[in-house]
């Protein structure tokens, strides 16, 4: 059965969700909003460099709820003060009976651990309109949930459990998230809403969480850690020019604390340059991927990579598709706000031999 898909943003993100849509053979776009007026009116498929859908760009919500979808592919920004705003617009179609996945509320990702605030609501709407709400994407998500779970079925005795996302930023042009929540291009002196404001836990905590709970562990605490590089010259990336001296990579974990030591960890290092950080962890090859290593009997370590010949999206197809592969399990899932642990396994059916002769810019 095709189910009937709205799609919601073409930024970085959303274009490659909204292409997994019109590829997908279990899937229709029947509706597309968008937020740039320059965008409105224009054809799905030209927006993203591909033939035309014959679905029109729109930023009239209401006549995208009167099209009563099966889903809602929901990539907008819920990133720190949009959260509320997202929460709002994704209830709407939720009561309106249309089911939703997304990528844009990390902290979702483990619902038992989410602020209240942002999940009573989207509950209180999946019980109205009997539907079914689930956010992933590859981290939090995939990356630091189903990946090192379904290792972890491979363990006898378990000692730790470390998930690395290694990614050079280099080509993701979002200025805010860039500049302002991650500080690339501040002095080493910024105060990052990163490191300053608990969103670490927020945003991280929920994957810890879950690992934990799957281990049978009760985690005495979360802890932050976090470190910063610089480069000694000028660079030129996709947000602009980061001058010498100042921020150029990040390096953070978040640590489920047992017994005094780290016990399930999810770390980061990111940089915006492939020279910055020298010494920090590297992928075994490529600038993107994700490393899950386990410590016990036996000592597992696996390397993901996420590399992708269009300007470094491979970890943003990653993302996106993580959830447009999910929508036909969330649309047949039992009402809720759903967790990777409640799906079955999922997985892609867009074959790239249908579509050879198609580009993608």
């Amino acid at each position: 059965m095709t189910l009937r898909v709205v799609h919601w943003g073409t930024g970085n993100t959303g274009r490659l969700a909204l292409r997994g849509v019109l590829h997908h053979p279990d899937l229709e776009l029947v509706g597309l909003y968008v937020h740039n007026p320059e965008k409105v009116g224009r054809d799905a498929g030209e927006l993203i460099g591909l033939p035309s859908a014959g679905v029109l760009a729109t930023s009239d919500v209401d006549a995208l709820l009167a099209l009563e979808a099966d889903c809602l592919s929901y990539l907008g920004d819920g990133i720190g003060p949009r959260a509320g705003a997202a929460v709002e617009e994704m209830s709407r179609f939720l009561r309106a009976g249309t089911n939703v996945v997304s990528t844009s509320l990390n902290q979702l990702v483990h619902p038992k651990t989410a602020d209240p605030a942002l999940l009573t609501p989207l509950e209180d709407a999946c019980a109205e309109g009997g539907t079914s709400f689930f956010n992933n994407g590859a981290d939090p998500g995939f990356g630091s949930d189903l990946l090192p779970l379904t290792l972890l079925s491979l363990m006898d005795d378990v000692e730790s459990v470390r998930v690395q996302e290694i990614v050079n930023y280099e080509h993701y042009n979002q200025g805010w998230v860039m500049r302002e929540l991650f500080g690339f291009g501040q002095a080493l002196g910024y105060q990052s809403p990163l490191f300053t404001s608990g969103a670490l836990t927020e945003y991280w905590g929920g994957v810890v969480t879950m690992v934990g709970d799957a281990l049978g562990l009760e985690l005495d605490e979360i802890r932050e850690v976090h470190d910063l590089a610089v480069l000694d010259r000028d660079i030129d990336v996709a947000v602009g020019r980061i001058p010498a001296g100042s921020v150029a990579a990040i390096r953070f974990e978040v640590q489920g604390i047992v017994g005094g030591a780290p016990v399930v960890v999810v770390e980061h290092d990111t940089r915006i340059h492939a020279d910055a950080a020298p010494s920090w962890p590297r992928c075994l090859g490529g600038d993107n991927c994700y490393r899950v290593i386990l410590e016990g009997r036996p000592r597992l370590t696996c390397e993901l990579d996420m590399e992708d010949e269009h300007g470094g999206d491979g970890g943003l197809i990653a993302c996106s598709m993580r959830v447009v592969n999910a929508i036909p399990a969330v649309c047949a899932a039992s009402p809720g706000v759903l967790s990777t642990l409640d799906l079955p396994f999922v997985f892609s059916r867009n074959i790239a031999a249908a579509h050879a002769s198609e580009s993608f810019q």
